[in-house]
């Protein structure tokens, strides 16, 4: 481990100064400089247990264990997938970040966690110092959203495996949680009200599709539908919505009992991980209308209803599963956090599956 995107410092030169490490594909001074134009990011996001700075062999978070009775540590490791094919095609890298912290640290609030720090893993072909440095910028920035610190990160060059433009990332987040205040199918009820928290677009989820119906249809990442307000490459990049804080708020401050983060999969693949086997989810269609991109792809792709419900979220980013009297107070609690929230179905006795009534409004 070392600073955030940093280059790990191995041998540079074989002995005698024949051929060299940057010869060979991996430039130790590419990476020092990335580390360098990182460094005041990676600070917005340092909390008070954090210890030391960049450059350590290892994070290092001192967790004050007094707070809590019995507290558990939560993990999660995600990556943003080919939507960074989109952020390479249009030479703009430093959103992607965010997408992944989202995909991270929304999966650790799921079980009512409080995400605490992160770290990052960029592979690439060649390491350009200013385009390492926006991607970390991304992920300080996802970070401060969520409220983790980010306590280290690696970059490897891969000069010989990838092309100099090719990347790809990854992350691992740590959260804290209750031993008795874990979220989950044990704590569902019949009865409780299924609320959507609106999502930014399509997130990270279902670009292989994407860019498969855009590419058949010839449409460019510049092109300019009316429908959408702006290009096609903007509508595809548009930073995955980060719902940690307000899940968190939600705990705060309301009866919830269950969180389904709505990725791969759509509404139904992930809210029936959330159900016990004698409970059934129902989600109303009739309750809102997906953003126009998802129109436009299964008019332009000939996608199936069906297949876009469980590839992408339609809309709706993540669920919170409340009680039936705290569902007011829950939607009035994310619209006065700016995030788009409604009552989109209830909990019924049933056999642990999602069933999808009703039609999007037209």
């Amino acid at each position: 481990m070392n600073a955030p995107g940093g280059v790990a410092p191995e041998t540079a030169h074989t002995p005698g100064g024949g051929l060299t490490y940057a010869a060979a594909g991996v430039d130790i001074e590419a990476g020092e400089r990335a580390v360098e134009l990182m460094r005041a990011a990676v600070g917005r996001t340092r909390r008070s247990e954090v210890v030391g700075g960049l450059g350590g062999f290892a994070g290092l978070f001192a967790l004050d264990t007094s707070r809590y009775r019995r507290p558990l540590l939560a993990s999660s490791t995600d990556g943003v997938g080919t939507k960074l094919a989109v952020a390479r095609a249009l030479g703009e890298h430093g959103t992607v970040g965010i997408d992944l912290v989202a995909m991270v640290v929304d999966d650790l609030v799921v079980c009512g966690a409080e995400p605490l720090f992160l770290q990052d893993y960029i592979a690439c072909g060649k390491v350009l110092p200013e385009r390492v440095a926006a991607i970390v910028a991304g992920i300080a920035e996802g970070c401060v959203q969520a409220g983790c610190a980010l306590v280290g990160g690696e970059t490897a060059e891969h000069g010989d495996l990838m092309g100099a433009d090719e990347y790809d990332l990854a992350a691992t987040g740590v959260g804290v949680v209750e031993a008795d205040a874990v979220f989950g199918p044990q704590r569902v009820r019949a009865g409780d009200v299924l609320i959507a928290l609106g999502s930014s677009g399509l997130h990270s989820n279902g670009y292989s599709l994407v860019r498969r119906v855009l590419r058949d249809a010839g449409l460019p990442l510049s092109a300019e539908p009316p429908e959408l307000g702006r290009t096609l490459g903007a509508e595809l990049l548009a930073p995955t919505r980060i719902y940690a804080r307000d899940c968190l708020a939600l705990v705060a401050g309301t009866a919830a009992h269950a969180f389904a983060h709505v990725t791969g999969g759509g509404i139904p693949g992930n809210l029936v991980r959330v159900l016990p086997p004698n409970l059934d989810a129902v989600a109303d269609r009739a309750t809102w209308r997906p953003q126009p991109i998802f129109d436009l792809i299964a008019r332009r792709g000939g996608v199936a209803a069906g297949e876009m419900e469980r590839t992408f979220n339609l809309g709706v980013g993540m669920i919170a599963v409340v009680a039936a009297a705290d569902a007011d107070r829950a939607v009035g609690l994310l619209r006065d956090r700016s995030v788009p929230a409604w009552v989109l179905g209830e909990v019924t006795a049933g056999a642990g599956s999602v069933r999808m009534t009703g039609s999007h409004p037209g």
